[in-house]
């Protein structure tokens, strides 16, 4: 594994948001430019880690070239080495206090990044978390069948946290906790994995749209669902016998929060 470091800037960042990538070359400069003209919008100072797992479309070498325009860090892994592995990578080498991940085909909207700092900044929350299952998110682009699978095990894992959305994969944490957090699992539902394990004492949770490129097809695999029933296991033996730690704090955000955010 190998990185390279994208061009500095005078102001530290403020949050270093990680982008797993593998294939991605036909949308990865558009989402940089989106999420850094988003960011600059309001007065964000951002970092961006691409995490690229050896795309044979040239993805990596790509983000090396955009790194020569904007602050982005880039990690060449060897191979698909799993998501959770990916972010954890990311986390190592960030420079902000505040670290975050993001899906790299716009099914996280870039323009909720500032949105979604600046619920996180406000509150003073441990971890901030863009939800498809509150009042004001949705998945217009799901079946059924998948819509019942996804709620399914986001039902399965409230009794490990308040988090409606606990699969979902667009949130901020503080790096302290992060980097503090020993990850266990290697699927994609790390966030759940950090507010378990990690020393996380305060929730903010927000709504938005998730817009599938996918065209409603999961990627919950057979595979993927046997290693969340794992998952879920385990959260609850450590949370059943692991350390004991104060219940969380929480707080949910609604459609017009988000819009005086904004305004903000």
């Amino acid at each position: 594994m190998n990185y390279s470091a994208g061009v500095s800037t005078l102001r530290a960042p403020d949050l270093t948001m990680v982008v797993p990538t593998y294939n991605e070359k036909d949308r990865l400069a558009e989402l940089v430019a989106a999420v850094f003209a988003a960011s600059e919008a309001y007065g964000l100072a951002l970092e961006l880690v691409v995490v690229d797992d050896n795309s044979p479309d040239g993805t990596g070498q790509l983000a090396d070239r955009l790194a020569a325009q904007y602050p982005i860090r880039v990690i060449h892994r060897s191979g698909k080495l799993g998501l959770g592995t990916a972010v954890v990578a990311g986390f190592e080498v960030a420079s902000a206090e505040a670290v975050g991940v993001m899906d790299a085909d716009f099914s996280h909207p870039p323009s909720l990044v500032p949105v979604l700092f600046a619920a996180f900044r406000t509150i003073g929350a441990d971890v901030a978390v863009a939800s498809r299952y509150v009042p004001g998110g949705s998945t217009p682009d799901w079946p059924l069948r998948r819509r019942l699978l996804s709620r399914t095990a986001c039902l399965l894992a409230r009794g490990l946290s308040p988090v409606r959305d606990a699969a979902s994969g667009f949130f901020i944490i503080k790096r302290a906790i992060a980097k503090g957090t020993t990850i266990k699992a290697g699927g994609f539902k790390i966030c759940l994995e950090l507010i378990v394990r990690g020393d996380v004492g305060s929730l903010v949770e927000l709504p938005y749209r998730f817009n599938d490129r996918e065209l409603g097809q999961s990627k919950m695999s057979m595979r993927e669902a046997a290693g969340y029933l794992v998952q879920l296991r385990d959260l609850y033996l450590e949370r059943l016998f692991g350390s004991r730690r104060p219940a969380h704090r929480y707080r949910q955000l609604s459609s017009v929060d988000v819009a005086a955010l904004m305004r903000s």
